[in-house]
């Protein structure tokens, strides 16, 4: 079998790519190292195995999956450059990365440290984020699918494609090389959604931290069935140095139960970095004071050792900073006592003018109070806040408060405002891969308004969703838009737009639905044509439209009033 694809090293596809060797090999392709002569760099070339190609379903997912990859741009995913064929010959054109698989480092290195592992999930986690925001599950994730390079950066390799590689193994009746990193739902041969990769990343989290799996037995049957179950050994009972914190997170990426693992990427990158942060704080202060002054001196070149005498003169100019430093730092600090007693009292002793009782402004519009002429001699500076209980706009605090003394000035009576913006801040809920009617209703319950737009795509079912903006999980103000780019079935087809003229607004709604576009909305104008009725239409009658585009209508409000 793989005597027959060494047939292409040496070869030229299309004019572009020159075939140099093999560099890896799967049950469905081979990839191979080539050199692209228009753009003069090497690349990766996927080449789809013979009896692949002429399965006409694989063949077609294969490059409906590349496709869509190509159309991602993130420094964690593997890029696509080109999708073609040459002949009979079906292939994707990829990044090379020079690294290994986070596999091979694994067996390398062994038990990775909190901190490591936080390092490579990070960026695991922000690969699927981007993906997951355009509509695009991975299916696959497993150490072998995710590439370290040599400056130890991640590349998140096959999005979309690697699962393939599983639908095949299935058809031939090999083991399923991925079933220790499966989500329960696909081990219940259930569809996988983004939650399914982070079910995976928690897998491949879980092997970083202990150096094992949390299942494993004699045949595949029984290690999905394990997943189902979800009665993964405890990380900590492994390695007791793992934090309880990042346990916490690989166990709830690990859930079984849909609805109690986290619901996007974003929300499990949010977990990762607090726990980094946290990680980070609760190193030891003379391990992170040698960490800095090892920076400092790297940075002055004084990194090497030294003998005994220089040390000591390096310690006696260190010695001399000090005192001039200590010197200079009293007196700045003599500068800030003085500043300070002065605004708060000495000013007071020193000066004699006009002291004004501030009054409340709590409650009160900020722009009423700042237009009233009788706080013409009020110098206001303002803080902005989200108060979901207060309008925009309000006045919620003030500093000094209501009734306190305060010193006529230059500039006007200093007075500080806090100010509710009135904008509440809400998790965009997940509606990916979700009936978008359904979606929509889910989207507005939340407080959110909703556009659509639909795409042809072979891989999500008509009229479901497959992104939306901003990505499920992100927050986004209360009342602000949210854009649905939903599935119409694998071609959009054309439509012949209808006449709606003279209709009414309800026809004419049911009339646009009815031949396969979507309602836009609604203007209302003055016009002599019949009130209630259509006077006017966005897409003009009898011409073409893509299948769901939208249609606006102008319905009449009667003559013109005098």
């Amino acid at each position: 079998m793989e005597q027959s694809m060494n047939r292409y090293i040496g070869q030229m596809l299309d004019d572009r790519y020159e075939i140099l060797e093999i560099i890896g090999s799967g049950g469905m392709s081979v990839v191979y190292k080539a050199m692209c002569h228009k753009l003069h760099r090497y690349v990766a070339v996927k080449i789809l195995r013979d009896e692949m190609a002429a399965d006409a379903e694989l063949k077609n997912r294969f490059q409906a999956e590349a496709h869509a990859v190509a159309m991602l741009s993130q420094p964690n995913i593997v890029s696509v450059y080109d999708v073609g064929h040459s002949g009979e010959t079906e292939y994707i054109v990829m990044e090379l990365i020079e690294g290994e698989t986070l596999k091979q480092r694994m067996a390398e290195h062994g038990v990775f440290s909190a901190v490591e592992a936080l390092h490579y999930a990070t960026q695991i986690c922000k690969a699927l984020q981007h993906a997951h925001a355009h509509g695009i599950v991975h299916r696959d994730i497993k150490p072998q699918n995710i590439m370290i390079t040599n400056d130890d950066m991640v590349k998140v390799a096959d999005f979309g494609i690697a699962a393939l590689e599983n639908i095949h193994e299935e058809r031939s009746g090999q083991a399923i090389g991925s079933v220790h990193y499966i989500a329960p739902e696909q081990a219940k041969g259930l569809n996988a959604d983004a939650r399914s990769d982070l079910y995976s990343l928690g897998v491949v989290l879980y092997e970083m931290l202990t150096g094992h799996l949390p299942y494993d037995a004699d045949t595949p049957e029984e290690i999905a069935l394990m997943h189902i179950a979800g009665s993964a050994k405890p990380p900590r009972e492994w390695n007791s140095d793992i934090p309880e914190e990042l346990e916490r997170i690989t166990l709830k990426a690990m859930e079984p139960d849909l609805r109690k693992r986290y619901q996007s990427a974003g929300e499990m990158l949010k977990a990762l970095s607090t726990c980094k942060k946290h990680l980070n704080q609760q190193r030891p202060l003379s391990e992170r004071r040698r960490e800095s002054a090892e920076k400092k001196d790297s940075f002055f070149g004084v990194g090497q050792d030294l003998t005994e005498e220089a040390y000591q003169r390096r310690r006696k100019r260190a010695k001399r900073v000090s005192y001039f430093t200590g010197i200079f730092s009293v007196g700045v600090f003599a500068v800030l006592l003085f500043v300070f007693l002065w605004n708060f009292w000495l000013e007071d002793l020193f000066r004699t003018a006009e002291r004004v009782d501030v009054p409340d402004f709590t409650g009160k519009s900020y722009e009423a109070v700042v237009n009233d002429k009788q706080y013409a001699d009020y110098h206001f500076t303002v803080v902005y806040t989200v108060d979901p209980d207060v309008p925009d706009g309000v006045i919620i605090e003030q500093d000094p408060v209501a009734g306190k003394s305060r010193m006529r000035v230059s500039d006007g009576i200093n007075v500080q405002l806090t100010v509710s913006t009135g904008v509440v801040m809400t998790d965009v809920p997940y509606v990916i891969n979700e009936d978008y009617e359904e979606a929509t209703a889910a989207l507005e319950k939340s407080g959110f308004t909703v556009t659509t737009e639909f795409q042809a795509s072979k891989n999500v079912t008509a009229k479901y969703v497959i992104s939306c903006e901003p990505a499920p999980g992100e927050k986004a103000a209360a009342g602000s838009s949210v854009k649905l780019i939903v599935s119409g079935g694998p071609e959009l087809r054309p439509v012949t737009v209808p006449d709606l003229s003279e209709l009414t607004e309800s026809a004419a709604i049911a009339r646009i639905e009815s031949s396969g576009l979507c309602y836009g909305g609604t203007y209302k104008e003055a016009n002599d044509a019949k009130q209630g009725t259509v006077f006017k239409q966005s897409a003009p009658a009898n011409t073409q439209l893509t299948e769901y585009s939208k249609v606006y209508i102008w319905v009449s409000d009667g003559p013109e009033k005098p």
